[in-house]
């Protein structure tokens, strides 16, 4: 990097539908800086030697998406102990002297989301989250850091919750699918970690009846923003949190690491990023 330009990327596989350039680019502009975020297709057996290359290409640092989250952990030299805890990593920093260092700004995201769109979401009410993937683990150790009492994890293969509420010493309550319906009783939040209701997925077949009116309903896709379980809960007058907000907040760690500005998330940035959600 030369006269103060900087470069970040995302790497995927595939990778042509990540929004996250849309998201740095803005902040580059809003705050003059000399630098691009790109993205960079990386088939999963090419990952070690692109993250590899970073320091010699001149990269500030990537972040990584599908199929790579969990993989990289294999190549950093350095992971902080709350990513090694998830077992994923979202974000990379090169370091001055050429050493990578991973970290998971997805927890961050969740609770910066949570807190900008629903300030009072704590309440001595239970969680439920549905998922056991690598979203389902982010989201499950911001809430068992916040201290929330009572946790309960859904997922269609109930082994894998099982294994995931094992990460967390089995703080999680885990029920079957059969259960996510009559699981919803006297909640306070409802988070879905799951693709169910994404773009090009099938649907989320999940009763609302049981759900407090007073609840927040969090769904962390942002493709469709609107998601028929956002609407749902919205009909019946709950609040609802897309997932737009997450994919800005986790952004913010890894663009103050690597372009040295902490950037904000703002109603402009919103609009812009709306925009790219545009068909």
């Amino acid at each position: 990097m030369t006269d103060g330009y900087r470069l970040a990327a995302v790497m995927g596989w595939p990778v042509a539908h990540s929004r996250s350039p849309a998201l740095h680019r803005y902040w580059l502009e809003r705050h003059g800086l000399a630098g691009d975020y790109v993205k960079l297709a990386v088939p999963p057996d090419r990952l070690g030697p692109a993250l590899r290359a970073l320091p010699n290409l001149g990269f500030a640092g990537c972040n990584l998406t599908i199929p790579h989250k969990e993989a990289a952990l294999a190549f950093l030299d350095e992971v902080d102990p709350q990513a090694r805890a998830i077992g994923a990593v979202n974000t990379v920093t090169v370091r001055p002297d050429g050493k990578l260092h991973g970290s998971n700004s997805d927890v961050f995201g969740f609770l910066a989301n949570l807190e900008a769109e629903a300030p009072d979401w704590r309440a001595a009410a239970p969680a439920v989250v549905l998922g056991a993937g690598g979203a389902a683990r982010a989201v499950l150790a911001a809430l068992v850091a916040e201290g929330v009492p009572e946790i309960r994890v859904i997922n269609r293969r109930q082994e894998r919750a099982t294994a995931l509420a094992a990460l967390f010493d089995g703080k999680p309550t885990v029920l079957p699918w059969e259960q996510r319906g009559t699981a919803l009783s006297g909640a306070a939040l409802l988070v879905n970690a799951t693709s169910l209701g994404m773009s090009g997925a099938p649907p989320l077949d999940l009763s609302l009846d049981a759900l407090p009116r007073d609840a927040v309903v969090n769904d962390i896709v942002y493709a469709p923003l609107e998601t028929p379980l956002l609407a749902a809960a919205r009909r019946r007058g709950n609040r609802a949190v897309d997932g737009l907000g997450m994919l800005m907040h986790q952004g913010r760690p890894g663009f103050a690491a690597w372009f040295g500005i902490e950037p904000e998330v703002t109603p402009e940035l919103r609009a812009r990023m709306l925009a790219t959600l545009t068909p």
